[in-house]
């Protein structure tokens, strides 16, 4: 404004009052209104002096509000209104951002508008700029800048898949859209999409992953510092995000990430995050305090750090971390006089935080002996407080720095302080659940055979309870898997049909071609055509083209082998049993499995090692057995990657018939083996040994009920640490 430079202000308003909008800082998210302009007055203005591109800015700012706030009809008029402007935006960035926003906004309406058949949809006007959107994004800006723009024609795609209820394609495009976009640091369209994948799953009727998307959503929204659209997200599905910020009235529970979403905030939100995770994820006390004590001392600057907790109306030291020494304690508050206990019976009293930043300048507590004795330089004493009763008392000091306990540390401390109240509860609840069960299991041993009887029907009920959870969930994802790999052979099927289908034809053709050419040579000799055959290589030519068509017939071969062997594995339309050969399922499940046998950046090359014996047709459910071999080979092939010591990668095959009635396949690898107490356990639904998010604990329990239980068969495990692990099935012939 100093420099009078008044035109590229007023194109630079919109956006600032844009940024406010998202910050929480107006009335209304959707209307341009507030501390950078006024709507009204910004129009007029910008009409009178003919700015055309400020006109461009004020409405494609407003289109892109009304659309991330869920207005579509009003981001329609928006968008509208703007073509008489576009002219002045060519080769801009906000040309680009018309296409994505205009685009996601005709998808939206077309969505709101119902179920439509595939023809009808892409026939429609909508559809049609849509595609024309598309051409422009893609050719003139993602194609030379991908890292900006190729995320947002993903996120396009995603949105006309879900119209036109192609899931695995949408899953697909969604997933790229979010990666493209965290990759290269677009917080805000990663968000975007993330929400947009969430609603295609609610949807769909998966509330799970929604879930998922949801808060991935809320946290990037939260990052970027959108506190408007945090807050919208979380009235909207309070279902999905149940914290809640604590208050000193005592109520409690995960804190609301709005209030780390400040301007004014360097908190650094994702080690926050973590270190709340990392205390949710405790459920044994002792492991909980320990972990809860060693995570305050990193994040509030603190060199001291001391846990009270309240057993039954006695308040004892429960924990206490000075600088690396942390110790687990049970000692009674009145034992010791290594506390403050002025301060730590006024915040017992009041329920409230007490913050001193300087012990040398507030004399309040100075006469505290342990203050007097120690004068740490700040300290900070905060209630830990779950549905209004108070469970604990944490107690900080830095004996270096006055002022170390800064607004940002305190807002981490309300976050860690809030799940740890929860995470305590629940601690503690699991532990009197394991003494109940205890003294339960101590009453019935020495109850009547009347108790023992209600027991083993108690039991029993749990266990079939938990195979009916295993067997839904596992059931829900090999459905899934099925489906996708079925369509996934269909889609490839068809081109590879007509591929292989016309080979045949274009063999007679070149030959014919061929023919007629040698009795050109032979009738009609000319030097024009003899120095051209020359040029061109002929007698090459003649040679390579029977090569070509036989390599194109081979590899048609190949991909039809390979649709047919996915066909095969999924067999979704079979529920009954039926006889079939199980090395077939084998080859196929091998087949699947063959990009991660190969070598790569994860390890070398595995080797299959087969002895096939001869083995008669099989009655039994073939798709349900190909998922026992896959989940088996699975697990082979994760043994291997993951150890560091075996010097070759090996996977044995054997089949034979144990007796005249009995087929055995064995499956063995060369991994690391077992100890007897996993391998006892390999068959216990929800057990695993795999990292957090790598493995569910259901596979091999699901694969036990499969042989065992529905073919009356038998499955071991046979491992040894060192010396690798082997899967022993067998199945009968006939039905038991």
């Amino acid at each position: 404004m100093q420099i009078n430079q008044l035109t590229p202000t007023n194109w630079s308003r919109p956006y600032w009052q844009l940024t406010l909008n998202l910050l929480a800082r107006s009335e209304s998210p959707c209307i341009l209104s507030g501390e950078a302009l006024v709507e009204d007055e910004f129009l007029s203005l910008v009409n009178s002096n003919g700015n055309v591109y400020g006109l461009y800015c004020f409405y494609l700012c407003k289109m892109m509000l009304c659309y991330v706030f869920g207005e579509i009809a009003s981001a329609r008029q928006q968008s509208l209104a703007i073509e008489n402007y576009r002219l002045t935006a060519a080769g801009t960035v906000g040309e680009a951002e018309f296409y994505f926003y205009d685009s996601l906004i005709l998808l939206a309406t077309l969505l709101q508008q119902g179920d439509r058949c595939s023809g009808e949809l892409q026939q429609s006007t909508d559809w049609q700029q849509v595609e024309e959107n598309l051409i422009q994004l893609q050719q003139y800006w993602a194609a030379h800048a991908p890292m900006n723009h190729q995320h947002k024609v993903d996120l396009i795609e995603a949105e006309r898949a879900r119209l036109s209820d192609n899931k695995t394609a949408a899953i697909e495009l969604y997933d790229r859209a979010i990666k493209g976009a965290k990759e290269n640091g677009y917080i805000q369209e990663e968000a975007l999409a993330n929400e947009r994948a969430a609603l295609f799953y609610l949807d769909w009727g998966k509330e799970t992953v929604a879930k998922v998307h949801i808060e991935e959503a809320y946290y990037c929204y939260a990052r970027w510092g959108a506190k408007a659209k945090a807050d919208q997200l979380e009235a909207k599905y309070p279902q999905f995000l149940t914290f809640q910020p604590q208050t000193n009235s005592g109520s409690s529970s995960h804190p609301s990430l709005n209030t780390l979403t400040s301007s004014n905030s360097s908190l650094d939100l994702a080690a926050a995050i973590k270190a709340s995770r990392a205390i949710s994820g405790e459920i044994e006390l002792n492991s909980l305090l320990r972990a809860l004590i060693q995570i305050v001392l990193e994040n509030a600057g603190a060199d001291k750090a001391i846990l009270i907790l309240n057993n039954s109306d006695t308040w004892v030291v429960s924990a206490k971390c000075d600088g690396s020494n942390c110790e687990l304690l049970n000692v009674p508050c009145d034992e010791t006089s290594n506390l403050p206990h002025g301060l730590f019976n006024t915040v017992k009293r009041t329920r409230q935080t007490i913050l001193v930043n300087n012990i040398e300048e507030d004399d309040t507590w100075l006469r505290d002996p342990y203050l007097v004795e120690n004068r740490p330089q700040s300290l900070c004493c905060l209630p830990i407080l779950e549905r209004g009763q108070l469970l604990g008392i944490l107690y900080l000091e830095n004996n270096i720095t006055a002022g170390a306990f800064t607004s940002d540390r305190l807002e981490v401390l309300n976050l860690l302080t809030a799940q740890a109240a929860v995470s305590i509860e629940n601690a503690r609840l699991y532990r009197r659940l394991e003494d109940y069960t205890h003294d339960l299991e101590a009453q019935v041993e020495a109850r009547t055979g009347e108790l023992q009887e209600k027991n083993q029907e108690l039991q029993e009920a749990l266990k079939q309870l938990q195979q009916t959870q295993t067997q839904l969930i596992h059931t829900e994802k090999m459905s899934a898997l099925g489906q996708m790999v079925a369509g996934v052979a269909h889609e490839i099927n068809n081109p590879v049909n007509f591929i292989a289908g016309n080979i045949g034809p274009t063999r007679e053709y070149v030959c014919d071609l061929l023919d007629l050419l040698a009795l050109y040579e032979e009738k009609a000799p000319s030097a024009v055509i003899e120095e051209k055959a020359e040029d061109v290589d002929l007698e090459y030519l003649r040679d390579d083209l029977a090569k070509i068509l036989d390599s194109m017939q081979s590899g048609s071969d190949r991909i039809a082998q390979i649709v047919l062997s996915l066909r095969n594995f999924s067999r979704l339309g079979e529920s009954k049993r039926k006889q079939v050969d199980l090395h077939e399922g084998l080859e196929n499940t091998l087949l699947i499995l063959q990009h991660r046998l190969l070598g790569s950046e994860e390890g070398p090359e595995i080797a299959i090692v087969k002895n096939y014996g001869k083995l008669p047709p099989i009655y039994c459910y073939p798709s349900q057995l190909n998922q026992v071999f896959l989940q088996i080979l699975d697990n082979a092939i994760d043994a291997l990657r993951e150890s560091q010591t075996s010097s070759s990668l090996e996977i044995w095959i054997a089949t034979k018939m144990l007796d005249a009635q009995t087929a055995r396949i064995r499956i063995a690898d060369s991994g690391p083996g077992m100890s007897e107490s996993v391998c006892q356990k390999a068959f216990d639904p929800f057990f695993t040994t795999k990292p957090v998010g790598r493995g569910t604990g259901l596979g091999l329990s699901v694969s036990y009920q499969i042989v065992v239980e529905q073919h009356g068969g038998g499955l071991q495990c046979v491992s040894e640490l060192g010396k690798g692990t082997e899967f022993i099935i067998d199945i009968p012939l006939q039905e038991v």
